[in-house]
């Protein structure tokens, strides 16, 4: 009986923890002021009988660092600093006012929007699921031939990148022996979608299909690309040839830095020569509708982008478009005919967004808020409680920044609805980082967005308050459980806790 008791604890314990890890905790189930649910006299019995402090079996360690920040500002017109201390440079009647644009409804199966210029992603549906991309493989082709090949060599044509197709496959006719220059073929390539193009082109790089998809898969992993495998260098159909929306924003972001990528997908026409076999020179337009101004479709400020289709993968559709600055890259997979009007949303989202954090950075401080850690209206975290046998919990003195570069950069948090994000001084926003922020650490989602509650970062639990900082030699209460963080804000398991409590390998305090 006492097997299956603790059998049915553990795996409460691993549930538990496991929506703690998704779910907010409100900041007064932290700790009560007589400990992990405990009465006071509990408490002293059992400050009697604490074990002596062990190490955790999990790591002891600060997450990763990217900087030291300071957010301490003068007011408009004051000589010195905010009589608030460290408070950050939000505009009058910003905080709590400004609203995050709606969210678009997207009917595509899978969709995710990316801030180039931000590395962050600011909307996803299904985005690290696999999907066919179809045609849209050829950014990854385009990418690896513009880094590897001149505009002016020459492609030789052999029989099986002219026959090695599926029935129904657009083509531009070229046969065996035909030659064109790089030039000629990945304007075919990516205004055409011609199959036999990027097979002639993934031979002449690599020398063959299947040694220029080992090129495709070591360039999508050096991306960052975790849900991604070709097996061609076109997107026909093959059940191990797929990609993510979120991987295929890595790719073709990378695909529109490269100039000679960029322009070619940015092209609206070009004649491609005339060959033997098809002696008349033929007009290429580009496939993608809302590059054309001349469409229903068009998009002010279109950089370029690739259409898809196959019988498997529905409409697929990347488009990159920049305005003030700010570059967006919108991927649609798996559309029934909602390709364009999914990306139009997508991109009317994204630069909404853009806008409503700009106006609110560059705006007047002619008065200062004290951003997401000012919610209690105190100086003390929302999660600072008094842990067994101890006083009100602190910050530890000198723990924080032994792996902080030394130079201290200033930024600015923003605020978009209850969400928070930090703008640093050189104009890009924290994401997929950790900082020390006027004493404290935070740290930011891929995203860009502040994380909160329990986080998984390089294989260590961290709590962060509701506030976003990161606590530290506390106790923390999670789904009717009590869990222990150390000096360096890490999950303390399998041991007894500086003051003196036992916690399995789960980190749940053992009552």
């Amino acid at each position: 009986m006492n097997n299956w008791k603790k059998y049915s604890r553990s795996v409460c314990i691993a549930l538990a923890f496991s929506i703690a890890a998704v779910m907010s905790v409100p900041a007064d189930e932290i700790l009560p002021p007589t400990g992990p649910g405990m009465t006071a006299e509990q408490q002293s019995l059992a400050a009697n009988t604490a074990g002596t402090q062990s190490i955790s079996k999990t790591p002891s360690r600060l997450p990763s660092l990217g900087g030291t920040y300071t957010t301490s500002v003068q007011e408009s017109g004051a000589s010195g600093a905010s009589s608030s201390g460290t408070s950050v440079a939000l505009p009058t009647g910003t905080a709590g006012e400004m609203s995050m644009p709606e969210q678009p409804e997207i009917a595509a199966q899978g969709a995710v929007l990316y801030d180039a210029t931000n590395n962050r992603f600011l909307f996803e549906k299904n985005g690290d699921t696999h999907f066919y991309p179809a045609s849209i493989t050829k950014l990854m082709t385009a990418l690896l031939v513009a880094e590897n090949c001149s505009l002016d060599e020459t492609v030789t044509f052999s029989a099986s990148a002219v026959t090695n197709l599926e029935s129904g496959a657009v083509t531009l006719q070229v046969k065996a022996g035909d030659q064109f220059s790089v030039k000629d073929c990945m304007y075919g390539l990516l205004l055409k979608s011609a199959n036999e193009i990027a097979n002639g082109l993934a031979e002449h790089v690599a020398g063959s299909v299947s040694a220029f998809a080992d090129l495709m898969n070591a360039k999508a992993a050096s991306l960052g690309c975790t849900n991604t495998h070709f097996v061609n260098p076109n997107g026909l159909n093959n059940s191990q040839h797929y990609t993510s929306a979120r991987d295929m924003a890595l790719i073709a972001s990378a695909a529109f830095s490269n100039s000679t990528v960029r322009q070619i997908a940015g092209t609206l026409n070009y004649d491609f020569p005339a060959t033997s076999s098809v002696p008349t020179v033929r007009r290429l337009t580009m496939g993608h509708k809302m590059l054309n101004p001349a469409n229903a479709e068009y998009y002010e400020g279109i950089v370029g982008g690739k259409t898809g289709y196959t019988s498997l993968a529905g409409n697929t559709l990347v488009t990159c478009a920049e305005r003030n600055g700010v570059r967006l890259i919108a991927v649609i997979l798996k559309s029934s005919q909602t390709h364009y009007s999914d990306t139009k949303k997508l991109l009317d989202y994204g630069f909404e967004v853009v806008q409503a954090q700009n106006t609110a950075a560059s705006q007047t401080q002619s008065s200062v808020s004290q951003g997401p850690g000012a919610l209690s209206g105190d100086s003390a975290d929302s999660f600072s409680q008094t842990a067994p046998g101890v006083g009100i919990s602190s910050q530890p003195g000198g723990g924080f920044g032994s792996n902080v570069q030394a130079t201290v950069s200033s930024g600015r948090w923003i605020q978009t609805g209850n969400e928070w994000q930090f703008l640093k001084a050189d104009g890009t926003y924290a994401a997929g980082e950790c900082l020390k922020i006027d004493g404290k650490i935070y740290c930011f989602k891929s995203d860009g967005w502040m994380a909160r509650d329990w986080n998984l970062i390089d294989g260590v639990w961290y709590y962060f308050s509701e506030s976003g900082a990161m606590a530290a030699s506390q106790w923390i209460q999670t789904g009717g459980y009590w869990y222990y963080v150390d000096a360096n804000g890490s999950l303390f398991t399998g041991g007894t806790t500086p003051d003196g409590y036992k916690v399995d390998d789960n980190g749940v305090w053992i009552q």
